[in-house]
C-alpha cells in the first residue's frame, strides 16, 4: 500500500489537473507513480517536464528506456523496471534488448558504452574518471549526449526513489530483477 495518497485525477487540485490530463492522454490511464507525485505540484511538473525534454533529446526514447531499466534494476525499483520495460517495448526496443540493457549490455557498441558508463554513475554515485569519459567519446558519444546520459540517470534515480520510498503499487507487468540489483 502506498505511503502517500494516490491522487484521484478527477478530484485533483487545479494545480496538478493539467499535467494529469497530459499523462492520461499519453498513457491512456494515470499510472500510480504520477498519482503519488501529484501530491506535490512542483515535483509533478518537474518530473513530467523532464520526461518530455529527455524523450525529445538527442539520445532518443530507445536509449533513454534502456538507461531507465538499468538504473531501476540497480536501485531495486520494481515500479520503474516494469514501467520502463513496457515503455521500451513501445518505443521499439525488443524484449531481448531490454533484458540485455537491464544487465548493462547491448549489441550496439555505442549503447553498450553508454550502459557501462551508467552502471558506473549509479554504482559510484557519479564518481567517474577521465578514462570513463574518454571511453564514451571513443564510442561516438558527444558532449551533449554525455550530458543527456547523466540527466537520464538523475531523472530515473528521482523516480526510483519516489516509488521505492513511497511504496507505490506497480501497475505495469512485473519484471524480475537481475542478480546485480
Amino acid at each position: 500500500m502506498s505511503r502517500v495518497e494516490l491522487v484521484d485525477p478527477s478530484a485533483a487540485h487545479a494545480d496538478v489537473q493539467p499535467v494529469l490530463k497530459e499523462v492520461q492522454a499519453a498513457f491512456g490511464t494515470t499510472p500510480a507513480m504520477f498519482r503519488a507525485v501529484a501530491n506535490s505540484p512542483a515535483a509533478l511538473n518537474m518530473m513530467w517536464a523532464g520526461f518530455g525534454a529527455l524523450g525529445g533529446g538527442r539520445l532518443g526514447p530507445q536509449i533513454g528506456e534502456q538507461i531507465a531499466v538499468l538504473v531501476a534494476d540497480r536501485n531495486a525499483c520494481a515500479y520503474c523496471l516494469a514501467a520502463h520495460t513496457a515503455l521500451g517495448r513501445n518505443a521499439g526496443v525488443s524484449s531481448e534488448q531490454m533484458r540485455e540493457a537491464q544487465s548493462g549490455r547491448s549489441d550496439d557498441p555505442k549503447t553498450e558504452a553508454i550502459l557501462t558508463f551508467v552502471e558506473k554513475v549509479v554504482r559510484h554515485r557519479a564518481q567517474v574518471s577521465d578514462a570513463d569519459i574518454e571511453t564514451l567519446r571513443a564510442a561516438g558519444v558527444d558532449q551533449g549526449e554525455l550530458v543527456e546520459v547523466i540527466a537520464n540517470v538523475a531523472l530515473n534515480v528521482f523516480t526510483n526513489y519516489i516509488n521505492v520510498a513511497l511504496d507505490v503499487p506497480v501497475d505495469f507487468p512485473a519484471v524480475p530483477f537481475t542478480a546485480q540489483a
